[in-house]
């Protein structure tokens, strides 16, 4: 008779970050807190809250509001407030997921009986400038990396890293929310134009989702824009999440840089749309035009779950994934000629849309997570926090 396994043990696992307002690392909390809860496990979120708070505490997680993201020397005081909390709590996993967060856990857990002490990870979730502040990312017993990209990173700057301890695990999407529609999706096409006329006519439509800073890289995206119209095509652009409060001097910057190109008619600069699976959908090319190097890229994989085609910068995380999921939409950083063949050629000639990426659906990043969390369990011999 086979032996049965013992049963898993039943973990507590406390997440440390800065708030939770918005962005990557917000949601990959809230999705690992799911997970835990799924599995049986105990999930734990210290941060000063935010407008995603609901939505954590639907997870059935518990949050503790702990003001762990202000650069303050005042923010050290945390530290005891932390200790104090995972023992009593009886923390197994101290997961930081961002810079002060993890100084302040790691200055905790050096205050700890070494008997008593949680596990330590830690997440690299961007290219962060290297030095003795960033470092502490490094610090974990396990550092999770969210793209190959990043782990050559830390490797080249953090050269006394064990790289044993590093786990490239890439930020995933769940593929029902954003479910492939025909090509062109007319009226999907439709309602955009009827919330933005200028994004009406029967030329193809560019998308660059992102925000409204400069390194999004919009001002190339316009540049495109005025090439492909200077050579006959209709074609249109939607950069939604480019006017944002706040950033009403940038917004007049694009405006007249579009106007200077002729194309003012032509471009819908909107604010973030909470419909990003129907601007794919509307899409006949998703750009990613970021200047500086991400670390991920996670409109990649959306767009390609939609089943549009992406036109993108070959650096960074972005870089990668066009590398291994579709290699026509490098390009080389800042070649704005090799940009418009390239925007010419997909959309005469889309490339078939991918039938699966396992590698990039949520279930796979929750489930390499928590197989990270449960080496420690696995392996008795795990080494101690530095």
């Amino acid at each position: 008779m086979r032996p049965q396994r013992a049963p898993e043990p039943r973990l507590t696992v406390i997440q440390l970050l800065p708030a939770l307002q918005s962005g990557g690392v917000e949601r990959s909390t809230l999705e690992i807190c799911q997970a835990l809860g799924q599995a049986g496990h105990r999930a734990i979120v210290v941060s000063a809250g935010g407008r995603l708070l609901p939505e954590l505490q639907a997870t059935g997680a518990e949050h503790i509001a702990l003001d762990i993201g202000r650069k303050s020397p005042l923010s050290l005081r945390h530290a005891r407030t932390l200790r104090r909390l995972f023992g009593e709590r009886q923390v197994d996993i101290v997961h930081a997921r961002s810079r002060l967060p993890a100084w302040l856990g790691w200055l905790a857990l050096r205050g700890m009986p070494q008997a008593r002490r949680p596990h330590l990870v830690t997440t690299v979730h961007g290219l962060n400038s290297p030095g003795r502040y960033s470092a502490v990312m490094t610090y974990g017993e396990r550092v999770i990396c969210v793209s190959e990209t990043v782990r050559q990173y830390v490797l080249q700057h953090y050269p006394g890293t064990d790289a044993g301890k590093l786990r490239v695990i890439p930020r995933g999407i769940d593929p029902a929310q954003f479910p492939r529609t025909p090509a062109p999706d007319r009226a999907a096409r439709l309602r955009a134009a009827q919330s933005h006329p200028a994004l009406g006519g029967d030329g193809p439509l560019l998308l660059l989702p992102g925000r409204g800073t400069r390194l999004k890289g919009h001002a190339d995206a316009l540049q495109l824009l005025a090439g492909l119209r200077a050579g006959g095509s209709d074609a249109r652009l939607w950069l939604p999440g480019a006017r944002e409060s706040g950033r009403q001097a940038y917004i007049a910057e694009l405006d007249a840089e579009a106007a200077r190109l002729g194309i003012a008619d032509a471009v819908a600069f909107t604010a973030p749309t909470s419909r990003i699976a129907d601007a794919y959908a509307a899409s006949d090319l998703v750009l990613q035009l970021s200047r500086k190097p991400e670390a991920f890229g996670r409109t990649v994989i959306e767009a390609l779950s939609a089943g549009r085609p992406v036109l993108g910068w070959a650096h960074g995380g972005v870089g990668e994934l066009l590398a291994e999921l579709q290699p026509q939409g490098a390009v080389a950083a800042f070649d704005a000629q090799a940009l418009l063949a390239g925007a010419r050629a997909l959309l005469a000639q889309p490339p078939p849309p991918l039938v699966t990426m396992p590698a990039y659906t949520l279930r796979a990043m929750q489930d390499a997570t928590l197989s990270v969390y449960r080496e420690f369990f696995d392996d008795p011999h795990a080494s101690a926090p530095r």
